[in-house]
């Protein structure tokens, strides 16, 4: 857990040497969106790249924010990492799988980049994680403080959707599960509110689905299609908030490294307005991809 150098990543989105999904028009993305996307080194480096809506889309370099933070070639999974600014420079903090086990990190670095060795956490959680292919977390937090709470998601390679509650002492509990999502290759989540999250998931098929999960128990997912076929390719979708009630959406495609970037309207199943803002100017070869996310005004709204 030594040095850290870098700034905020950002988030991008790949269909490799697939043909670009098919996409309906919609007004041109602003310029403004944009999304800050981490990624993990093959030698356990936290990263990050920032990635601007414009057409075609603008890419930033890779930054090294902490280096040698994780063992080589051992994290598998990841969720958003939250960004927080402190005095002296930035608290970094959310959940990784390495190897077989999850766990809560944790660090405070200098404004240089130097990580301060006091701060670092790298809590276990939990082991069985092997066997799950996606990990995601919704932290719903109002600007007014009231019906806060933290749901983690993950996906197992039977089809097994579960969740966790997070309580804020970070005790993990048990939400429920449902089965039935063996055809999903990845999932990413594109709204979060007091009464439901919603995620993007791709299907090894091709299609694309919203999953709406109400916050209430038990635990009932409904899904919608959104498109029909394209959309295989993507081993991970990162989504950041573009607008008033859209998504900034990127596709990774692992097998050739490259990426896409799309604007997404209001999810509103097959209607939903899909605009593809062309392949990334880039080579993404880090083997885990996350969304860089702040403590404040870090809201989703895409369904």
């Amino acid at each position: 857990m030594k040095r850290m150098t870098g700034v905020l990543a950002a988030a991008v989105l790949t269909a490799g040497l697939l043909p670009e999904p098919a996409v309906a028009s919609v007004a041109t993305a602003s310029a403004q969106c944009r999304m800050a996307v981490g990624s993990v080194s093959a030698t356990g480096d936290s990263q990050g790249q920032d990635i601007v809506a414009t057409t075609p889309p603008t890419i930033g370099g890779v930054r090294v924010i902490a280096r040698d933070l994780y063992p080589d070639g051992a994290t598998r999974l990841s969720t958003a990492m939250v960004y927080e600014p402190v005095a002296g420079g930035p608290r970094v903090f959310g959940y990784v799988v390495i190897g077989s086990a999850l766990y809560r990190t944790r660090y405070d670095a200098l404004v240089d980049g130097t990580v301060i060795p006091e701060s670092v956490v790298l809590q276990r959680i939990g082991g069985g994680w092997d066997a799950f292919v996606v990990l995601q977390e919704s932290r719903y937090a109002p600007y007014n403080g009231t019906s806060s709470h933290t749901n983690e998601y993950g996906l197992r390679n039977d089809g097994t959707l579960f969740r966790w509650t997070v309580d804020s002492r970070g005790v993990w509990r048990n939400a429920g599960s449902a089965p039935g999502f063996a055809a999903i290759k990845t999932m990413v989540l594109i709204s979060k509110t007091q009464t439901y999250d919603t995620f993007l998931a791709n299907t090894k098929g091709g299609a694309i689905y919203t999953i709406h999960i109400p916050t209430t128990a038990p635990m009932k997912p409904v899904v919608k299609k959104v498109r029909t076929a394209t959309w295989q390719g993507f081993e991970t979708l990162i989504a950041e908030k573009c607008g008033s009630q859209g998504t900034l959406l990127f596709g990774l495609d692992k097998d050739t490294d490259t990426a896409y970037l799309y604007a997404v309207g209001h999810a509103t199943g097959p209607t939903t307005v899909i605009q593809g803002l062309g392949k990334l100017p880039a080579t993404l070869n880090a083997p885990i991809h996350f969304r860089w996310a702040t403590l404040d005004f870090d809201e989703l709204s895409g369904e």
